[in-house]
């Protein structure tokens, strides 16, 4: 969950999203260490009176200013198009479900089972329950079982939506007429909050994700207790 004055990411909660921020971190580095060589090279140009001629017209120097930034920029392709390899792998996902983005609310259908459906709603802020978090709670939550691989399907009813959870590493539009899929694995048992990051209209702030996962056992009962009600 992010917090006020937050200048990193959340905490992951799935190995991909841990991919990432080892990323962010890796090219973070990269961009401080050239930030401070190129501050170190201006401030001693404009505060320094001596020149060296030789540097002015020097072989050696165009040779490692061109290959140097080469190498630097296979540093950072080489992990990124790894980890988009990695976001693309979907193998063998224990539960399938389909998410579906309407103006402006999601429904979510578990097509293993027979009749697992429901609608998601934001709760109102005049019927939040203490603790709950505003703009972010929904009515029926997206549960699923930790430390299983799931894939979502996601597409729209409308017009153009997104779903998309920070903590788990997983962003996807809904684009009406496909299916678009993903996958992850949540890592640990927990609540996680995202919203529709595409802009689709009056309500489009409106539309929050909860992804709660809890262990397969828990998963087990409240499957059951569902398929009582329906």
């Amino acid at each position: 969950m992010a917090h006020p004055s937050q200048l990193g990411f959340q905490d992951a909660a799935s190995p991909v999203m841990e991919e990432l921020l080892h990323f962010h971190d890796h090219a973070l580095m990269i961009v401080f260490l050239i930030s401070t060589l190129v501050l170190y090279i201006i401030v001693a140009m404009v505060s320094t009176k001596l020149t060296n001629k030789y540097i002015l017209d020097s072989q050696e120097i165009e040779i490692i200013w061109t290959i140097l930034p080469a190498i630097i920029l296979i540093l950072i392709a080489l992990p990124s198009l790894r980890i988009l390899y990695l976001m693309d792998e979907i193998n063998d996902p224990h539960l399938t479900i389909k998410a579906m983005g309407h103006q402006w609310y999601w429904s979510y259908e578990y097509t293993d089972y027979e009749d697992l459906g429901f609608d998601s709603y934001m709760i109102p802020t005049q019927d939040l329950a203490p603790g709950q978090f505003r703009l972010l709670e929904a009515d029926h939550r997206m549960v699923v079982p930790v430390e299983s691989p799931i894939r979502v399907l996601v597409s729209a009813e409308d017009v153009l939506h997104s779903w998309a959870v920070p903590a788990l590493g997983v962003k996807m539009d809904a684009v009406p007429g496909r299916l678009n899929q993903t996958a992850f694995i949540a890592s640990r048992p927990g609540v996680f909050y995202g919203q529709c990051s595409e802009i689709c209209g009056a309500n489009h702030s409106f539309m929050p994700i909860v992804v709660e996962a809890v262990p397969l056992e828990h998963f087990e009962n409240w499957s059951s207790l569902m398929l009582e009600d329906a």
